[in-house]
């Protein structure tokens, strides 16, 4: 519909253009958006303030001569169109075109909304934390957000692939096997000198004591390096098997978990590694140069504020290189769009990692979204240490207390750029007051509707309620039947859930271009609050076989639609509550 009235706009301006009765030279961009305010109508554009600068007349007097002429082209499609203010114009369509909704939503199923096909492949990295122990509850936020950012591109029409980067080199996973080292000789009656920057959590000494009871203490009488090597393997292996663990749990799995360390081995053909071919590309775009024997990318060419170390004067090699390795990894890959996030400590790092992969030949083709940190709360006293272990209260803790669907959707009620408030207690509240439980309530009530209409048992979980919905018909006719009482509190019920459905293709269109899940959980909730209005002031079930068919539609659409934006929320959409 949106197109529709964008296409008639566009051509009334061109009409008024074509016989003098409007001066423009260019036509500005046409766009109709959902007024605010219901009462408003259905579509409201300004196309009147933005044409009356250029057109050199009043708003309002272009507002009210393209209302006349679209009175006529919309004859049928819109039942008022109305100016309004300075020069608005408002339109109310047909309730038979506001009815129609149903029937795409019910032909349409999990498509409704979808995008075409785009062929464009697109990769979300997040997560990606150091495999040293538990995710903390800010990465839990990233994983809500990385895994309903690529199911939104999904259905928008991309081809998307999820990625974890293993940050498995450097100086903490070191640090990592000495702690485990010094816990596993304790735990087998040694003395231990414990580092003084080592990892302290209880979790480094449950890994040793997993390496003590499978393999003995005969590691106690090796070489510290050995011993070392050999644990950080060890630890290595137990913590990305829990991470994997902990995510899958949270309904996120990864397509590509990528490894750190491949960008420092020798490559295939035993030729340079990848983080040496990666320096090389950037040296023949003559990005380079030396200075005081390290090795520099001239980043300010790109807009950053100074240059960047690549190479350490000692040989070594930056973060920021292995970055520029992996970031040249990945559009080898024949990627079209990156989607990075990263916590909010890193927001400094990203101008120079867009001018690494602008230098690299793909300006524009890498995103960097920062997401804030995550404040825990219980009935609004700060948490935090868990009960259980008297330590940081991790993602898995959380998890475990509140529950994959609740956790998810609580990150995802809030703008990345905005620091959550996470309140553990109303997460766990099986009341209105809970805003994923209110939602899910909405679909469950729907499924119990349905099950009635077909005689079974409300609560009987062996009804198929899909099915039940697709096999109530309502014709075109019976469809019209809703909102046909203008005025009264059935109808506006009845009105204001038909147009909330219809606006799904749009908040999707619009969380996928912003990367915002956050407009579907008010979409989720704005919806559910449409639809319990409509059960509370309309009976479903009633003797009249037209109206009930298309109220039993209108229930099915519902039930349609609530369980796609969750779905794409990650959060499940059960038919019992």
């Amino acid at each position: 519909m949106r197109e529709t009235l964008n296409a008639a706009i566009r051509a009334e301006l061109e009409r008024a253009v074509a016989d003098g009765r409007l001066a423009l030279d260019v036509l500005p961009n046409v766009s109709v958006e959902r007024p605010r305010d219901p009462s408003h109508g259905d579509w409201a554009t300004s196309i009147a303030l933005v044409s009356s600068k250029a057109a050199g007349a009043p708003p309002r007097e272009i507002a009210e001569m393209l209302a006349a002429g679209l009175r006529e082209r919309l004859a049928g499609v819109a039942t008022a169109i109305e100016v309004a203010g300075p020069g608005f114009i408002n339109i109310r369509l047909a309730r038979d075109v506001v009815a129609d909704v149903v029937e795409r939503v019910r032909s349409l199923g999990d498509a409704y909304g979808a995008g075409a096909r785009s062929g464009r492949r697109v990769q979300v990295e997040f997560v990606s934390a150091n495999p040293v122990g538990p995710m903390h509850v800010g990465h839990g936020r990233w994983a809500a957000l990385g895994d309903s950012i690529a199911r939104i591109l999904e259905h928008a029409g991309d081809t998307v692939e999820r990625e974890f980067y293993i940050n498995d080199a450097g100086v903490q996973m070191d640090m990592f096997a000495a702690s485990v080292s010094a816990r596993y000789l304790e735990l087998a009656g040694h003395e231990a000198a414990f580092p003084e920057d080592g990892y302290r959590g209880a979790y480094v000494t449950d890994i040793a004591r997993e390496i003590l009871d499978a393999e003995g203490p005969c590691w106690a009488d090796a070489s510290a390096a050995e011993r070392e090597a050999h644990f950080k393997e060890q630890a290595y292996a137990q913590v990305l098997m829990h991470l994997t663990r902990v995510l899958h749990g949270m309904g996120v799995d990864f397509d590509v978990w990528f490894s750190e360390r491949t960008l420092h081995a020798p490559g295939t053909d035993g030729g340079p590694a990848a983080i040496e071919r990666g320096i090389a590309r950037l040296k023949e775009a003559g990005y380079l140069f030396e200075h005081e024997g390290a090795l520099w990318f001239r980043s300010t060419d790109f807009g950053d504020d100074k240059d960047r170390v690549l190479k350490k004067a000692d040989g070594s090699y930056t973060y920021f290189a292995a970055d520029v390795a992996y970031h040249a990894d990945k559009f080898d890959r024949g990627l079209d769009l990156v989607i990075d996030i990263w916590g909010a400590d890193h927001h400094g790092y990203v101008k120079r990692m867009e001018s690494a992969v602008a230098a690299l030949g793909h300006p524009g083709q890498l995103e960097v979204i920062i997401g804030q940190l995550v404040n825990l709360f219980r009935n609004g006293e700060v948490v935090r240490m868990s009960k259980r272990t008297g330590e940081m209260v991790t993602f898995e803790d959380l998890l475990d207390e509140v529950g994959a669907d609740a956790a998810r959707y609580f990150f995802l009620r809030r703008s990345t750029d905005q620091p959550l408030d996470f309140d553990i207690g109303l997460a766990k509240e099986r009341s209105s007051d809970n805003p994923v439980y209110y939602v899910q309530y909405a679909h469950a009530r729907i499924c119990s509707i349905l099950r009635k209409s077909a005689g079974a048992d409300t609560t009987d979980e062996s009804v198929d309620v899909a099915a039940v919905g697709s096999q109530t018909s309502a014709d075109s006719a019976a469809l019209a039947l809703l909102g046909s009482e203008p005025g009264t509190l059935a109808g506006d019920a009845e009105l204001g859930l038909l147009r909330k459905l219809a606006e799904f293709p749009e908040v999707v269109e619009v969380a996928a271009r912003q990367r915002a899940p956050h407009k579907l959980t008010t979409y989720a909730e704005e919806l559910a609050s449409a639809f319990h209005q409509f059960y509370t002031h309309c009976q479903v079930v009633v003797d009249d076989p037209a109206l009930r068919a298309a109220r039993l539609a209108l229930a099915d659409a519902s039930r349609i639609v609530l369980a796609r934006a969750l779905g794409l929320l990650g959060v499940s959409a059960p038919q019992r509550m």
